[in-house]
């Protein structure tokens, strides 16, 4: 079989970028605890356990003082730094660049915006962390869309700001935004308003890069094995990306599940991953592969 490892999978900038901070603390014999998984992938969270790095939760992260804790690339609400303020916590930040930058447009646009002038929606997964820190910023005010049914919640009788968690389908997020739109016009329409929606390009580039690349990638290989941690949001959305396009789609967590029956007559497999699956992973599922072949 010819295996052909995708280029463009493996960790985004964020991703590697909170990994290599966190390692970098490591190595000079800090003592770094870690606000949750520091990235959905268990492999790679157990990698840097063993390497001394502590995953702990938000209760935990209470109780503590003095000490050393680690932002993630998903960020934090500014609750958690007030928190780290007042127990003498020194932060070592690693929230993704492009993240940040999110966090402070929605901030400032939603203390620009009086209840009268407007509302933030945000299209993401509830409950997701990064999606906890963006609501943060406007004291949870914002509405949190996901589905065609939770548009409802929209008060079509203001301008509307959309935006987007970072790691959304671009696709999904542009048809929401078209149906909002719609609505939006209607409700104007029929009272004599004239309130507009706003739609904030904040969907991260390499993740709607990927999208087009995975399309691609997918359907030029008899079968595709992707590489992902379950839990990962971004690794289920481009999962789905590549088995719409091809049905021979199969998303493995390690080497070890990967099957010998799923490359019968199969000449040409394509191995990607998650924006949140280290490259050194998707490498040892190729060559799982590579040994069956």
């Amino acid at each position: 079989m010819n295996i052909d490892i995708d280029s463009g999978s493996g960790f985004c900038f964020g991703v590697r970028n909170a990994v290599e901070i966190a390692e970098r603390a490591l190595e000079e014999g800090e003592n770094v605890y870690c606000l949750g998984a520091i990235v959905h992938n268990d492999i790679e969270v157990e990698r840097l356990r063993n390497k001394g790095l502590k995953t702990i939760d938000h209760e935990q992260f209470r109780n503590l003082s003095n000490c050393k804790v680690l932002i993630r690339a998903h960020g934090e609400p500014p609750s958690t730094y007030e928190t780290a303020r007042q127990n003498n916590i020194t932060i070592i930040e690693a929230t993704c660049p492009i993240v940040k930058r999110i966090q402070l447009k929605i901030r400032k646009t939603w203390e620009e915006i009086s209840p009268d002038e407007g509302h933030i929606v945000l299209f993401g997964k509830k409950g997701h962390a990064e999606v906890v820190g963006l609501l943060g910023q406007t004291s949870n005010e914002a509405i949190l869309i996901n589905h065609d049914n939770d548009i409802d919640k929209i008060d079509f009788s203001k301008p509307v700001h959309l935006f987007s968690q970072t790691t959304m389908s671009v696709t999904e997020y542009k048809r929401l935004a078209g149906i909002i739109r719609v609505r939006l016009e209607e409700y104007n329409r029929v009272h004599g308003l004239s309130s507009k929606l706003t739609v904030h390009s904040t969907i991260c580039g390499q993740v709607s890069g990927r999208e087009p690349r995975l399309r691609e990638f997918a359907a030029s290989h008899d079968i595709i094995i992707f590489v992902s941690g379950r839990e990962s949001s971004n690794g289920r959305m481009l999962f789905e990306v590549c088995r719409s396009v091809n049905p021979e789609s199969y998303m493995i967590v390690s080497p070890g599940e990967v099957r010998k029956e799923w490359f019968k007559g199969k000449e040409s497999v394509g191995v990607c991953g998650a924006t949140s699956t280290p490259k050194w992973l998707i490498d040892s599922v190729a060559g799982a592969i590579g040994k069956i072949g």
